[in-house]
């Protein structure tokens, strides 16, 4: 029989929170964290974002790390986050060292090299940020910064990108490669970033309300979430109390179109069916959907359609919580595989705000946090460009 995969540490740093506790209040008390930019710089005010409530120079502080060290946004996020999986998970630098830690992003550096452009071509002022730009600097400065992890990598798979780290991770303990994986992923906003969205026309000047027949696009955001993999057998030798398991996952490309979903949502469908299959789990044991869920018309439409394929005229409560978060694209998948975690653990159902009206033929989103039965194993979807789709599935963890 394969040896479950525990999670024994979350962190997670959003809109709503700089950790787990303040998330869960925000999620339980309804308080979204999209609002007016105020830390990008940008010319497009026009567009509310989900925003970390802190400054570069705050995170910095915070971390310890000095004005004058080159660094990120994305690493800075991703630092505060990995900071309390490790604590949460008890690790030691020891242990730590003989993990992996596959961490997804997309954005990166992108932050500093459109600020520093201009410069790196007329002066060597800022030479230093050309080595921050690309995927995997940010994962480094991350894992550095706490010592120094056995194996790192960067899965980039644009808004899948988190929840594909996590599936590396867990095939890594499968195989045999580890027996602890810190997985998830970090993304800072920059202009690149919104702007590229509102390029494709997809981006809400109200906050965002998935589901909706009035949905009109998303609001971006950003942030960062780990969280710690650990076999079964690494978590009783260690002592540490697991917060939920890893019982299974699936991936999928229908590889429909460079950015829009498939009108039947055929990846998204394949995605759920392996995730279910890999969990040993029917359709009507799933207790709870987070969706992908951005509020586009494309997205909304065609995941609906492939919830009801799978599921039938049974779809389990459904709610997005980029309504609270906005859409933080490649740490999403982290970052609501910690919101489930806290549902499974706290026994409620996170809402999807701003739900007024039902799409003609799709889901309704739940809008009452409390549960009918017990929430035991839950589905959590993240969705990226080019249809590479995946699904997880995280069930509660039973003392016995």
């Amino acid at each position: 029989m394969e040896e479950p995969i525990l999670i024994t540490g979350a962190g997670i740093v959003s809109a709503i929170g700089l950790n787990k506790q303040e998330a869960l209040e925000s999620l339980l008390l309804r308080r979204s964290g999209i609002g007016p930019v105020r830390y990008l710089q940008t010319a497009h005010t026009e567009f509310p974002v989900g925003e970390v409530k802190l400054s570069n120079s705050e995170i910095r502080s915070i971390l310890g790390i000095a004005d004058t060290a080159p660094t990120i946004r994305t690493a800075l996020l991703g630092m505060l986050a990995l900071k309390e999986a490790l604590a949460d998970a008890n690790m030691a630098e020891q242990e730590m060292s003989e993990a992996a830690f596959i961490s997804g992003t997309t954005v990166g550096g992108m932050d500093k090299s459109e600020r520093y452009y201009l410069d790196f071509l007329a002066t060597d002022n800022y030479n230093a940020y050309i080595a921050t730009h690309d995927c995997g600097a940010s994962s480094e400065l991350i894992a550095d910064h706490f010592g120094r992890f056995g194996f790192v990598a960067t899965p980039s798979t644009a808004c899948s990108s988190a929840a594909n780290a996590i599936i590396v991770g867990a095939n890594m303990i499968r195989s045999g490669m580890a027996d602890i994986v810190v997985a998830g992923g970090s993304e800072c906003l920059t202009r690149f970033h919104l702007n590229g969205f509102n390029s494709l026309m997809i981006l809400d000047r109200e906050p965002c309300r998935p589901f909706d027949a009035a949905r009109a696009g998303l609001n971006l955001g950003e942030g960062a979430a780990y969280v710690v993999l650990e076999r079964a057998s690494s978590a009783m030798k260690r002592r540490v109390k697991p917060l939920a398991r890893l019982d299974g996952y699936g991936n999928a490309c229908d590889a429909f179109h460079q950015t829009a979903s498939s009108p039947d949502g055929d990846g998204a469908y394949i995605a759920m069916q392996e995730a279910l299959t890999d969990a040993g789990l029917a359709p009507q044991e799933i207790h709870y959907i987070n969706a992908h869920g951005t509020g586009t018309p494309n997205n909304d439409a065609s995941e609906s359609r492939a919830m009801q394929r799978l599921f039938g005229g049974q779809v389990p409560p459904v709610s997005s919580t980029k309504s609270f978060t906005g859409h933080t694209t490649s740490a999403s998948g982290a970052i609501e595989t910690v919101i489930c975690i806290l549902a499974l653990q706290h026994q409620f159902l996170p809402v999807n705000l701003h739900w007024r009206h039902p799409i003609e033929g799709g889901i309704v989103p739940v809008t009452d946090s409390r549960p009918s039965r017990e929430i035991r194993h839950v589905l959590c979807n993240s969705f990226g460009f080019g249809g590479n789709d995946s699904s997880l599935v995280l069930s509660k963890y039973d003392e016995r």
